[in-house]
């Protein structure tokens, strides 16, 4: 049985800082054979760049997945291909650069990592996801041993789409983006385990991840605002899930949230 804890969205300064601190601990207390970890927002709410990637896998963390933010940090295109564990979206045209998987081996299992964007209500340009996971499973075949899948989507219908598109296909589906944790973690019926988004790993006492003020003022009148990142009630989120490698299934999928003191 493998058990992997995969963190959402990263948030600034606070939310890396709270992973960094309890993770060794967390990875004792679960007995976790590994940690996937979302790190498109950690760079000042948006981005990463090549240090506070290097320090988050000293850290504890085995793998580092990015989303529609990846190049918002200036510079780290020139750096992302030095990163061997950390993978861009995989569904990005392919002459970006970066990886668009990550291979963690867990126990002797070869297990691959990687990220789709979703394309309803989000701006960047990206294939299709659907055809993108589907090629990714078809070129990684008989080269790793199992597939844990991350799906940046802003529309829960197209992630619970991908979720039954690949049951039976992949160890795991699990939701990024939308920063708040869903109630809908489950084991599809041909094994895959499932939740819309995992939440963010941030400041809870905000709008997001963002100071709550400047967020609400320019939803009431329009005006562009300094949108800073938030400091109140740090959390840690995301969801711990059991695979069988006998059965080539998973067992459970369960959320994980942590605040500060607890």
């Amino acid at each position: 049985m493998l058990k992997i804890l995969f963190v959402g969205d990263i948030v600034g300064r606070p939310g890396r800082e709270f992973l960094m601190e309890r993770l060794p601990r967390l990875r004792s207390e679960l007995k976790l054979d590994a940690v996937i970890a979302n790190g498109e927002n950690a760079a000042a709410g948006s981005g990463i760049n090549a240090s506070i990637a290097k320090a988050l896998l000293q850290n504890g963390v085995d793998a580092i997945t990015l989303g529609d933010h990846v190049w918002d940090q200036k510079g780290w295109e020139s750096s992302i291909d030095d990163m061997a564990q950390v993978c861009r979206p995989a569904n990005l045209p392919g002459a970006c650069p970066g990886a668009d998987h990550v291979i963690v081996k867990v126990k002797g299992v070869r297990l691959a990592v990687f990220t789709v964007l979703g394309r309803t209500f989000m701006g960047m340009k990206a294939e299709c996801p659907f055809l993108a996971a589907d090629e990714m499973l078809r070129r990684l075949a008989g080269e790793v041993d199992a597939f844990f899948v991350e799906a940046h989507m802003e529309a829960t219908s197209e992630k619970i789409a991908l979720g039954w598109h690949l049951d039976g296909r992949v160890l795991a589906v699990l939701g990024t983006h939308t920063h708040v944790p869903t109630a809908d973690a489950c084991v599809l019926p041909g094994g895959t385990g499932f939740m819309c988004d995992v939440g963010m790993t941030g400041p809870y006492e905000s709008v997001l991840g963002r100071q709550i003020r400047p967020i609400v003022d320019r939803f009431v009148d329009g005006m562009p605002r300094k949108c800073e990142v938030a400091e109140g009630d740090v959390r840690i989120s995301g969801a711990i899930v059991d695979y069988d490698e006998v059965a080539k299934r998973t067992t459970k999928v369960e959320l994980l949230h942590l605040k500060r003191g607890r």
